[in-house]
């Protein structure tokens, strides 16, 4: 602790004497100061022991008095040290009049202790205070480093709790609450989601200082907190949050810098490392798409947990903007120019549904396997789990946001696009991809974010019709048809939709129609003249059909 005026009084060598404020002497003293002026208070800083002999001061005058304690109580000076034996054989009464009347503490200075001994108390007091503070900090970085080696993050947040004897929380890159300590902690940090969120969106290093003793807004959290990002990115990948009673001091502060260092690199791999993982990554998943599981496990290892064992979801997601970026960097190192500069979010939107689904994976202890593939952006994730439904619900977020009048064919190149497989395993990972790619084309063509592949296999093949290739090809189909009944010479359309939807049976269809079977005999046989092709062949019917069904009104 930092000295203070009792200290002072009770140190041997000063015979310091309390002549007023003897209940605030626990106050620290910041420094020791002597000034002889009748206003010293232009050059306090506040904290101040302040040593005078009355040189220039009535001392004696009540009134002078009053008005002179009464500007350093004002000023925050601590406390007034009066040398007796120079000017004034005592302590003047009006002095200590007014210093009891504001309740500063007056010490009475004997002849014999000179004012450098006081100040030279003050500063080695204040030194020994400093380097017990920097001893402390050293302690508590081994203490934070050995828990971190030991218990992870977890353990960090714990010791950091008890150094600054308060509580600490580690919040993931959507703002989202990862661990506390201690556990009753978890509510004080949820309700600071928002304000981690803002933190994220400034450049890191950030920090910021929320609540207090003034907390208007939330008064049941009087607690004051630092917000500190952590991360080298531009982006702030994750957040420590401290909480404590009053602000920190100089142990406690270099507590908390050593903890922001340790949690920044056991939550930032290196470029290098990454890269790594990032290539183990894509040869896990080439070894699946090959069908080659067994390989897979091998060079995966206990990377991913039981993520290869269990059912699991592929999902494929792209974006206009990662197409036009991915261009532009294969455009730009074919010419041998450098690599256009992307900032801490390369992957625009789809960078957005990483820290999505790798936030859930994490909060859920879910393994997930992520892998960039040049425009896209291919997610190998657990079936049922957090990661899936995370990335469900920023999908439907997404579109739920969406004006009702705009769609992903309007050019927004921020839009995102997500096919999701049906549950499946290592032996059929390259089917899974394969319904990921159909369902991803299905959303695109009609303009949605996502679509599952389960839902597009249980549906309907009308939606799939909607397709100007294919109402064109229909279109075409049917032209001559629909020329020869434009003509009044019968209604072959009709006639065929009939015939078709009753699978061939001449008397049903001709009963729907309200003709004679043999009418309805020779229409069909003016369909085949007409179109130059037979229909017995099934194909021929299909293609009848699903233009019919393509061209129909809504």
């Amino acid at each position: 602790m930092p000295p203070t005026l009792a200290s002072l009084v009770h140190h041997s060598a000063l015979k310091l004497t309390v002549r007023a404020g003897e209940d605030r002497l626990d106050v620290p003293v910041r420094w020791a100061h002597v000034s002889e002026l009748a206003d010293p208070v232009p050059y306090m800083e506040g904290g101040e022991l302040l040593l005078i002999t009355a040189l220039k001061l009535d001392a004696e005058d009540p009134e002078a008095m009053r008005r002179y304690v009464k500007r350093l109580a004002g000023a925050g000076v601590v406390g007034l040290g009066f040398a007796v034996g120079v000017n004034y054989h005592d302590v003047p009464e009006a002095l200590v009049a007014a210093a009891r009347q504001e309740g500063l503490p007056l010490l009475e200075v004997p002849r014999r202790t000179p004012f450098l001994a006081i100040s030279k108390a003050v500063s080695a007091a204040i030194a020994a205070d400093q380097y017990r503070a920097v001893t402390a900090g050293f302690a508590a970085q081994r203490e934070l480093t050995r828990r971190t080696l030991a218990d992870g993050p977890e353990g960090l947040l714990a010791a950091l709790a008890a150094q600054v004897d308060g509580w600490a929380a580690l919040y993931d890159a959507s703002g989202a609450v990862v661990a506390t300590a201690p556990e009753w902690a978890g509510r004080r940090a949820a309700r600071l989601t928002a304000d981690v969120q803002r933190l994220r969106e400034r450049p890191a290093p950030a920090s910021s200082v929320v609540g207090g003793a003034g907390n208007t807004e939330h008064p049941e959290n009087a607690d004051r907190v630092e917000l500190h990002s952590l991360g080298t990115s531009r982006r702030p990948r994750s957040a420590l949050a401290v909480g404590t009673a009053a602000a920190l001091g100089t142990a406690e502060r270099y507590a908390v810098h050593s903890a922001i260092a340790l949690l920044t690199l056991t939550t930032e791999r290196s470029r290098s490392l990454h890269e790594a993982g990032l290539r183990i990554d894509a040869a896990v998943l080439r070894m699946l798409l090959a069908g080659e599981p067994d390989h897979a496990r091998t060079v995966a290892g206990d990377l991913y947990g039981g993520l290869l064992d269990a059912p699991f979801r592929m999902i494929v997601a792209e974006s206009p903007a990662a197409r036009n970026r991915a261009a532009a960097a294969a455009a730009q190192t074919a010419a041998g120019d450098a690599a256009p500069e992307t900032g801490g979010d390369p992957l625009g939107t789809l960078g957005a549904l990483v820290e999505v689904v790798e936030s859930a994976a994490a909060r859920a202890g879910e393994a997930v396997l992520v892998v960039p593939d040049g425009e896209r952006l291919v997610v190998l994730a657990t079936d049922g789990g957090a990661a899936v439904a995370a990335c469900v619900e920023h999908a439907s977020a997404l579109e739920a946001a969406r004006p009702a009048s705009e769609s992903l064919a309007s050019g927004d190149e921020e839009s995102l696009v997500v096919g999701l497989s049906a549950p499946s395993g290592p032996i059929a990972a390259s089917a899974a991809y394969k319904q990921a790619q159909q369902a991803l084309s299905v959303a695109r063509r009609r303009g949605r974010v996502c679509v599952e592949h389960e839902h597009v296999a249980a549906g309907s093949v009308l939606p799939l019709l909607a397709d100007d290739a294919v109402r064109a090809f229909a279109d075409g189909l049917l032209r001559a048809l629909r020329d020869h009944d434009a003509t009044g010479r019968g209604d072959l359309v009709a006639s065929v939709r009939a015939w078709l939807s009753r699978h061939g049976q001449w008397d049903a269809a001709a009963a729907d129609l309200g003709v004679h079977r043999h009418t309805l005999r020779y229409r069909m046989r003016r369909v085949e003249e007409i179109l130059g092709r037979s229909l017995d062949d099934p194909d021929v019917r299909m293609e009848l059909w699903l233009a019919l069904k393509a061209t129909a009104p809504d």
